[in-house]
């Protein structure tokens, strides 16, 4: 009670005190006023004085550096730190192959089939080896639905020589051919009377050159070859080829020509004709000359070229000149990924009873030869890799030939045939002016180290002047192929083509129609498989038309069927 009063008491005090100052201010006599600056402050600054950061001292003792000498007592210190060693990754490494110099070969099969060949290289010295092989493919035939011997035989032997020296290198060789085919391919409906008259359906080529090249270094001329070779048969033909190029670079001011000089000659001969008895001769010899420059600008490759040839016809006495454009380009629009090319190109192109008997060994020998006029090839692709395994390539051309080479089977000679090859059961020549319009595809990949594929597809288009048809050459090619190393010991491969159709004709001599027929497309498949015994021997095993498809690759003129061959490989050095 007594605090509470003591609060009271003290804010009475505060309260009269409050207002007795308050009365006395009101009675204050002082009044405010107002001052007025006649003058605006600007204040100044003074200069100061700074202070030098590195004072300068006249004293040449100071002013003298001194010296100072640093000395490092180094001790060992025990460490017992060991770093890591670092460890290889690790990769399959293949180990490699033993390269051998020779090898030797063998295998026997269905149709009484033999094949074998031997190769051989022997080192004289550093420089200079020599070498040489011996190879024989022969079957004894068993077409099925064939009336007449069948069997075909092909031997060839073949020496070199060669020499490498330092500023050049050279070789020659030669070699000996001997094949025997029959004219098997007789119509039904002459089967009768080809078996009363009996006449020898075999043909034997016979077939012998010679030839050698020699390549310098660091010289304007490159490289020079040439070969001779001559061909017969026993029918009584025979012909002689002789033919050597040069390779030459021509300084013009800064920059390098290279020009290519061809000399060709031609010379041969039949016993007669398909219609008369008249001995038929042909030959001819042309030279050619073909410069190019060749142009390089970053990703771009371009030739600039002509060719030009001078032709004389022995037989004739004529004279011509040709002139062939020779342009090419090759553009790198994304590296290796994606390169485009083109051109266009001509050429003067020798035929020869050689080339076409290789092509197609069931022509006569009363063939009409003469060199194709290849007017140009207009060309243009893509190319390049879709990846690191896997390459491709796309390509069209407009090809012009004037006096393009065509097979085509002869007339059949049912009341006057005196040869085996009159019946309809050969081929002949005829030229014709041909426009080829062409698109092809082809794809590689190398799916692993050990499995190779690769397929390839073309079309053709063709546009004859003279003849109804193109005879006998398709519309369609494809091709596959792949090969397999399945371990360290096996390994196997295929390949397999289809060839579309063809059209070829049928004509008798006593009667003026003439027949088109059209040859059926057909499909073959080839594979192989072996073992590898050892580094040196191997066997295999093959087979051929595994789809035992007896098509006729040429009118009359069946396949055989399915095809077994087994056979070993012998590598050695010596």
């Amino acid at each position: 009670m007594r605090k509470q009063i003591k609060h009271i008491s003290a804010v009475i005090v505060v309260l009269i005190t409050t207002l007795s100052f308050a009365q006395s201010r009101e009675n204050d006599t002082i009044n405010t006023g107002v001052i007025d600056v006649v003058k605006p402050y600007s204040p100044t600054i003074s200069d100061v004085f700074k202070v030098r950061e590195t004072p300068k001292l006249d004293d040449e003792t100071t002013e003298t550096k001194k010296d100072v000498k640093y000395n490092i007592f180094s001790f060992p210190v025990a460490s017992t730190f060991t770093p890591a060693k670092g460890k290889a990754a690790v990769v399959e490494k293949r180990e490699p192959a033993k390269i051998f110099d020779n090898y030797a070969t063998f295998g026997v099969g269905t149709y009484t089939t033999l094949l074998g060949e031997v190769y051989l290289n022997h080192a004289l010295n550093r420089n200079e080896s020599v070498g040489g092989y011996v190879s024989h493919h022969s079957s004894q035939g068993g077409i099925e639905g064939v009336e007449f011997d069948d069997h075909f035989s092909n031997s060839k032997i073949n020496v070199n020589y060669s020499s490498r020296m330092r500023d050049y290198a050279w070789n020659v060789e030669g070699g000996f051919q001997h094949q025997v085919y029959n004219w098997y391919g007789v119509p039904e409906s002459q089967v009768l009377t080809v078996q009363a008259n009996n006449p020898a359906v075999d043909h034997m080529f016979y077939n012998a050159h010679f030839g050698g090249d020699i390549t310098f270094e660091d010289t304007y001329v490159k490289s020079a070859d040439f070969k001779f070779r001559r061909f017969g048969d026993n029918q009584g033909s025979g012909e002689n080829r002789f033919v050597v190029n040069t390779k030459v670079d021509i300084p013009i001011n800064d920059i390098e020509i290279s020009t290519g000089l061809t000399f060709d000659y031609l010379g041969g001969t039949f016993d007669r004709n398909y219609f008369t008895t008249d001995e038929v001769n042909y030959g001819n010899f042309f030279v050619g000359l073909s410069p190019t420059y060749q142009l390089k600008r970053d990703d771009l490759t371009l030739n600039l070229g002509v060719s030009t040839y001078y032709l004389n016809d022995i037989e004739t006495g004529d004279n011509k000149f040709y002139l062939y454009p020779n342009v090419t380009a090759t553009y790198r629009l994304v590296n290796d990924v994606l390169i485009v090319y083109g051109g266009v190109q001509g050429d003067l192109n020798q035929n020869s009873y050689y080339g076409f008997a290789s092509e197609n060994p069931f022509v006569s020998p009363t063939l009409n030869i003469a060199p194709t006029d290849n007017l140009f090839n207009a060309f243009i692709g893509l190319k390049g890799k879709l990846s690191s395994n896997m390459s491709y390539s796309i390509s069209g051309h407009y090809n012009a030939d004037k006096n393009k080479a065509l097979f085509i089977t002869n007339t059949i000679k049912n009341t006057t045939a005196t040869q085996a090859y009159e019946y309809g059961n050969s081929f002949g020549i005829v030229y014709d002016n041909v426009d080829t319009f062409g698109v092809a595809g082809e794809i590689n990949v190398d799916v692993s180290r050990n499995f190779k594929l690769g397929l390839k597809a073309e079309y053709f288009g063709y546009d004859a002047k003279t003849q109804t048809e193109v005879w006998n050459l398709p519309d369609i090619k494809g091709s596959l192929f792949f090969d397999y190393q399945i371990n360290q010991n096996w390994f196997a491969g295929a390949n397999l083509f289809y060839v579309g159709e063809r059209k070829d004709l049928i004509a008798m001599e006593s009667t003026p129609t003439i027949q088109t027929v059209t040859l059926d497309s057909f499909f073959d498949a080839n594979a192989h498989v072996g073992y590898h015994i050892n580094d040196k021997f191997s066997v295999y095993a093959k087979g051929n038309n595994l789809a035992n498809n007896s098509y006729q690759k040429w009118q009359n003129f069946p396949v055989q069927g399915i095809q077994l061959l087994a056979g070993a490989t012998y590598k050695f050095d010596f």
